[in-house]
Parts: structure tokens; C-alpha cells; sequence
């Protein structure tokens, strides 16, 4: 039994607190990732004073990257994924560093509202791949009209500036995309030689809804993709952040910077894709220029034209439409019921490419 359970346990580590968080609506993970997606930012804003833009990125991703090797040691995962989804995972790596710094060095020219506008403007592209009904396309058409409504405010800023906001729309959507794609991860069950206890093999054999297959929880396969994107970043922005070394202060605020940009919003971001379709999740996302404009107001003292706040209604409306119709979402491979939380080892049989619930296009 002692056999069974340690096995059970591996990769399931924190399974009764998920469990518990699986037990909340999803928009409350979105609603806590969209405060810190762009509060951390704003504190980064702050700290350019003291350091340049790509320093600031390379804090970012190294901070979390040390924040998930504490907590979930990813490397572990090494032996456990194929090929394809170790590449994913450098993927995802690589697109972190990228949209991180195309997304400061816009925000160090440019209106934190403005580039949020921007970095949005790419889901409304995975949203309307998946937009399946009238009323959806009726929001979409909303969202993107409130989307123009902010982003026009700023044509006459500085070109490199938008560029660079662009640049950061494109890792966006890239990272959407990825992140539901270790969102469901899978992996063939495996049985140790040395296991001894007849029942350990039967008790794994239907983790992650199908049989002879486990779920890769994807907060550690984030995990490793911050380590490569560390890795990634360090060319372009480590020497950028060595002033930070002689001083303890600005070294914990760009820490700070870290926890609150890129652990706090990716994990919960990690688990609102484990249970909204891929559309769903992008066309929510439309609240982010609404947060970041808040959010530039209340922290850097960006306050918004009337033209913004019109903006912001629409995307607000946009997105109040489309959860209007598209009702609770269904958590396949866990029971297939909103808000229950089955142990992995009962998921039902054949959920394997939905597992976690996302049922969106790939």
C-alpha cells in the first residue's frame, strides 16, 4: 500500500489544494491573472528609472524561473515527456522571452493601456477561429470595435514603440496557443522494475482519462519553460540588470516584478485554460486592455481620455455577450461536471484529448 500510494502521488504533488481550486468558476482564476498581468508591469515601469528595459525583462524571467525551480523542480519532467512536447516546451520557453521583451521595451515608449490594446488585438483572432455562433460573432464584433476604440488613442506615438507592441500581439498569441497545449498534456504510464505491489499498475492506469495514460500537471511544464526562457533571455538582458547586484533593493523589486508578471498570472492563467475552450479563454482576454488601463491610471497616474473608458464598455460588453451564451463550462476528464473534482486515477476513459476540459480547436 505504502508502493501505491508514493506512486500515486508522483506528479500529483498539491493534488487536494487543486482540487480545491478546481472547485472555483474559472472567471476567478482570469479575474486574479488579469490584476497581475499588468500591475507587474506597472511596477516594472517604475523601475526603469533605475535599470534599462531589457534588464527589467531578464529580472522578470529569471525570477520566476528561480520562484518555479523552488516550487515545482520542472526538470524532473525531463524523462517523463516525448520529443514533440519537449519542444513544445522550448517553444513556449522561447516565446516567453520574446514577448517579454517586446512587451517592455513597448511599455518603456508607449501607454500601458496602449500596448495592452495591442497585445490583444492577436486573441481576437483565436477567438473568432473559434466562434461558433451568431451571438459570438456579434461579441467578437463588440470587443474588437472597443479594442479600436483604445488602440487609436496612440497612432500618433512613436513607430518603434508600436512595433514593438506588435511584436509583443504576435508572442501572445503564441503563448495562448502553447499554453493550451501543455494545458492537456498526456503521457504513456509507466511501470518501474522493481514495483512490487500488483495493485500500483492498476491504480495509474486511467490517469488523465485514458487508459495507460497520466496528465503532466501544466504549472510544471511552465515551470521548465521559464527555465528556458531564462536561458533564452540572458544574451540580451542580463548585462542590462547587473546594476541591480549592488542594490538589494532594486534586485527585490525586480523579484517582485517576477512574481507578480509572470508566476502569479501564468499559473492562474494555467488554470483557467485547464477548463475553458481555447476561444473562451482568448475572448475573455478582451478584459486585459480594460485592467491595463486601470491599472496605468491608478499605479503611474496614466488617466485615461474618454475615448478609453468608451473603449473599455464595449470590451466589457463584448465579453459579458459571449459568457452569456456560451453557459458553464463541462470539466472532461474530471466527471465531466462543472465544479466537481474526481481523482485523476477515475477520469473517464477517452477524454485524453480533451483532458482538462479544453475543448477548443488545436
Amino acid at each position: 500500500m505504502a508502493t501505491t500510494a508514493s506512486q500515486t502521488a508522483e506528479g500529483t504533488s498539491g493534488a487536494r489544494p487543486a482540487c480545491r481550486a478546481l472547485n472555483l468558476p474559472p472567471v476567478s482564476f482570469f479575474a486574479v491573472s488579469a490584476i497581475f498581468h499588468y500591475l507587474g508591469p506597472a511596477l516594472a515601469v517604475l523601475l526603469f528609472a533605475h535599470v534599462a528595459a531589457l534588464g527589467v525583462m531578464w529580472l522578470r524571467i529569471a525570477g520566476a524561473a528561480v520562484v518555479f525551480a523552488v516550487w515545482r523542480r520542472p526538470w524532473r519532467l525531463a524523462g517523463r515527456l516525448d520529443r514533440s512536447q519537449r519542444t513544445t516546451l522550448l517553444a513556449l520557453g522561447l516565446v516567453l522571452a520574446g514577448m517579454n521583451a517586446m512587451f517592455y521595451l513597448a511599455i518603456a515608449r508607449l501607454p500601458l493601456a496602449t500596448v495592452g490594446a495591442i497585445e490583444f488585438l492577436g486573441t481576437v483572432v483565436l477567438a473568432a477561429l473559434g466562434a461558433r455562433s451568431r451571438r459570438n460573432i456579434v461579441a467578437l464584433a463588440i470587443t474588437i470595435a472597443g479594442v479600436a476604440a483604445l488602440t487609436v488613442v496612440q497612432v500618433a506615438a512613436r513607430p518603434l514603440g508600436i512595433a514593438f507592441a506588435f511584436g509583443n500581439c504576435a508572442g501572445f498569441m503564441l503563448y495562448v496557443v502553447l499554453g493550451h497545449r501543455i494545458a492537456n498534456t498526456t503521457v504513456a504510464n509507466t511501470t518501474t522494475a522493481n514495483t512490487t505491489a500488483a495493485n500500483t499498475t492498476a491504480a495509474n492506469t486511467t490517469v488523465a482519462g485514458a487508459p495507460g495514460a497520466r496528465r503532466i500537471a501544466g504549472i510544471d511544464q511552465l515551470g521548465a519553460a521559464m527555465l528556458a526562457g531564462a536561458v533564452a533571455a540572458t544574451p540580451a538582458g542580463f548585462s542590462a540588470a547587473l546594476p541591480v547586484f549592488t542594490h538589494p533593493a532594486w534586485l527585490a523589486w525586480g523579484i517582485g516584478v517576477g512574481l507578480c508578471s509572470s508566476v502569479i498570472p501564468y499559473v492562474m492563467d494555467q488554470l483557467a485554460m485547464a477548463r475553458l475552450p481555447r476561444a473562451s479563454f482568448a475572448l475573455m482576454l478582451a478584459l486585459l486592455p480594460a485592467f491595463a488601463t486601470i491599472t496605468g491610471a491608478v499605479v503611474l497616474g496614466q488617466i485615461p481620455t474618454a475615448r478609453e473608458l468608451a473603449g473599455i464598455g464595449l470590451v466589457i460588453v463584448g465579453v459579458a455577450v459571449h459568457r452569456a451564451d456560451a453557459g458553464p463550462p463541462k470539466v472532461k476528464g474530471r466527471g465531466g461536471v462543472p465544479g466537481s473534482c474526481t481523482p485523476p486515477s477515475r477520469a473517464a476513459p477517452g477524454a485524453r484529448r480533451s483532458a482538462g476540459g479544453t475543448a477548443g480547436p488545436r
